[in-house]
């Protein structure tokens, strides 16, 4: 027998080793990539809490995944909290542009798509809902039934001003729970009757990621809106 065909088969030297060990881990970025930008594309993306206007809901600064199937194959609700592209210019316009890391991030599903502004605010009136502050009882009345929110900001009033509105097909009607600190739709009624396309809802934020203090999911109260009627028998 010669000394090449004595030799382990298996026994390659360390540079195969070491060829083997990169090859593997490439694979696993890879797929860990991949997966990331499917989750991210289809089921769930990151956002960034830059302000107060959800507040003692959502701080500054908490990390929150949005339910990307909602809305479809799950439908919005009353008291959901969205993540809603701002496509109707509440925000003032972005000055800085992306860095590459920021891009990067952005494609894996760390960070929302570059470019783009977004806003996060609870649904208050769903379409055809009529939604209204009544002053003299110092509540929010949708479709005739006055609700209490417990998610309001400590010390809050729920508005500052009076409004009455009904929310037309395709729109939502969106309030901050920190109410006095909230640009929300009762401040932009003069685009688009303050209505927030629901064709610009991005999904529902579901879970707080960051901090680790903060982990746990994001209620939509369900128990808030249980007994109001529904938009047809008002």
């Amino acid at each position: 027998m010669s000394a090449a065909s004595a030799e382990n088969p298996h026994d390659k030297g360390p540079l195969y080793k070491t060829w083997r060990f990169i090859r593997e881990i490439v694979i696993i970025v890879v797929i860990a990539l991949a997966l990331s930008f499917v989750i991210k594309t289809f089921f769930f993306r990151a956002y960034y809490i830059p302000s107060g206007s959800m507040e003692h809901t959502l701080e500054v600064n908490d990390r929150i995944f949005a339910n990307l199937m909602v809305p479809g194959p799950f439908e919005l609700d009353r008291g959901d909290v969205v993540v809603f592209r701002d496509d109707l210019g509440w925000l003032p316009p972005v000055t800085e542009s992306p860095t590459a890391f920021e891009n990067a991030l952005s494609f894996v599903g760390i960070l929302p798509a570059s470019g783009e502004q977004y806003l996060v605010k609870r649904i208050i009136g769903m379409p055809g809902d009529t939604v209204e502050y009544d002053a003299s009882i110092d509540k929010i009345k949708i479709n005739g039934e006055a609700i209490d929110e417990p998610y309001i900001y400590t010390g809050n009033k729920p508005s500052d001003m009076e409004f009455s509105v009904t929310v037309p097909e395709g729109k939502i009607w969106v309030m901050g729970d920190h109410r006095a600190a909230s640009a929300d739709s009762r401040f932009h009624t003069d685009i688009q009757g303050g209505f927030v396309d629901i064709d610009s809802v991005q999904g529902k934020a579901s879970v707080i990621s960051w901090p680790t203090s903060r982990w746990g999911t994001i209620s939509s109260h369900d128990e808030v809106f249980a007994n109001v009627p529904d938009a047809a028998s008002n």
